[in-house]
This record gives C-alpha cells, sequence and structure tokens, in this order.
C-alpha cells in the first residue's frame, strides 16, 4: 500500500505530531514499507494456530501472602547514625 505526502500529513495531524514539510516524502516510504509488511504478514495461513499471551509460558513463582516486618530490622538500624528502642533517632523538625 502506498502513501501519498497527504495521507501522510493527515496521520500526523490526526496522532498530533508536527512533520516538517521536508520529512513527509521519506517519511511516506516508511509507513508504505511497513504497510506493506504487514501486508505480508496477512497472507500468512495462521489456521489451528492457537493465539499467544506471551512467548514462553511460564507462570510467576508464587510465595505465601502473608504480613510480615521483614525479620530484618537489626540489619536496617545499623545503617541508622543513631537509634532508641529499635527506631531512628531524628531532629525534631515540629516546635
Amino acid at each position: 500500500m502506498a502513501l501519498d505526502k497527504a495521507t501522510v500529513a493527515r496521520i500526523a495531524a490526526l496522532a498530533r505530531i508536527k512533520v516538517p514539510e521536508a520529512e513527509l516524502d521519506a517519511l511516506a516510504g516508511e509507513l508504505s514499507k511497513i504497510l506493506t509488511w504487514v501486508e505480508q504478514l496477512n497472507e500468512i495461513d495462521v489456521t489451528g494456530v492457537e493465539p499467544m499471551t506471551a512467548v514462553a509460558h511460564a507462570r510467576p513463582p508464587l510465595r505465601a501472602d502473608g504480613v510480615t516486618d521483614g525479620g530484618i530490622r537489626d540489619k536496617i538500624l545499623a545503617n541508622a547514625p543513631e537509634t532508641t528502642n529499635g527506631f531512628f533517632v531524628v531532629p525534631k523538625v515540629v516546635e
């Protein structure tokens, strides 16, 4: 399918893309090649081929859904400059 400059300008306007007049011919050629490739894909016989949602049939690993505190409080607090009773000590900001 060959596109002309007017069609490419209309597509650019619909997509709200500003395309300079000098680039319309080159863009028309590129879009025409893409549409030709899509037309070639439509010619392929895909009867009996099931649609896929992903290339690999993999399921994400599942874990138990439980609420925890992380169990690493001491490791986290080791990075703090000052702690008290298991909490960060920060300067007072409101008087």
